[in-house]
């Protein structure tokens, strides 16, 4: 198998897994609240990056590492996994997964538009053209479909939605300059929010966790979602001959989730939603296009 096979098989892997989650996450919010489940899933995801780590051979790597790459652990941790998964899951709380799951996925567009200030890059009329696109998706779907009336069914929710878009891609721009192995670097990470998430939890919510579904949704979170998929998506990308190729597998994963949304949570999809998502989905494509031409550029040059 070449490496480019193995690549999208890796790849198809973390899209199915990611299009899971969306319905595990309300499944453990039903009995638990947002800060107790992410005390589960971060605690879950610790335990298995750990394992993957001494499988793998790398455990020692966690101990070399500088007195200034142990304090980058702990900052990164309260952005990930502390706040981004805690306006997360707030999100989900408040909002019908339906709602929540595409609204998460503009995280790439916001990624785009803060590379300029932070990282230097351009912005074209590509990715602003994008961005219109994008985010009249996001309003078909906060709005329910009721756009000239501009009434959003939570503002709440959708405000912590879109909030976690912004740390999600202000994390992935720091660790641009993360030199750590990447899943030494996000099991420290995590390790290192730990404490404070636990914290979190015992101060508002306790930690009385029911036994039950909710409580295996929470670990399957963290197994799956915060642990098995970054591992697949880092060795797909590894060994990616045609990164964009392998991207381009991760528009599947919402409509997918759509499925998992309507035959387990039972949540009746709103027409809103599928036009909002095909937005979403269209503003994402515009954007990825100068991705695709700068490396097919590459290839040929």
């Amino acid at each position: 198998m070449t490496n480019q096979k193995q690549a999208m098989m890796y790849g198809l892997a973390t899209v199915l897994l990611w299009s899971t989650v969306a319905t595990a996450f309300k499944l453990a919010l039903a009995d638990l609240a947002p800060v107790q489940m992410l005390l589960i899933a971060c605690l879950a995801s610790v335990v298995v990056m750990a394992t993957i780590l001494v499988a793998q051979g790398r455990w020692h790597l966690v101990f070399r590492l500088s007195r200034r790459q142990y304090l980058q652990s702990l900052g990164m941790g309260l952005i990930n996994p502390c706040l981004y998964y805690f306006l997360l899951f707030g999100a989900f709380d408040r909002l019908p997964a339906q709602e929540a799951q595409p609204l998460n996925y503009t995280w790439a567009l916001v990624l785009a538009y803060l590379s300029v200030p932070f990282l230097g890059q351009r912005l074209r009329r590509i990715d602003i053209l994008a961005g219109l696109v994008c985010y009249a998706g996001v309003v078909v779907i906060a709005t329910r479909g009721a756009v000239t009336s501009l009434d959003f069914s939570d503002p709440l929710g959708v405000s912590l939605a879109l909030g976690s878009t912004l740390v999600w891609a202000s994390y992935w721009i720091i660790a641009t300059r993360d030199s750590r192995d990447p899943v030494v670097g996000l099991f420290l990470n995590f390790l290192c929010g730990l404490p404070f998430i636990a914290v979190a939890c015992w101060y508002t919510a306790g930690l009385d966790f029911p036994v039950g579904g909710s409580l295996a949704a929470a670990v399957y979170v963290g197994v799956f979602e915060m642990g098995v998929a970054f591992v697949l998506w880092s060795q797909a990308m590894k060994k990616a001959e045609n990164t964009s190729k392998v991207s381009n597998l991760i528009f599947i994963s919402p409509f997918l989730s759509l499925v998992f949304i309507y035959f387990i949570l039972g949540e009746v999809i709103l027409p809103s939603t599928y036009v909002g998502l095909v937005l979403i989905i269209g503003g994402l494509w515009l954007q990825q296009r100068k991705v695709r031409a700068r490396e097919q550029a590459l290839e040929h040059g």
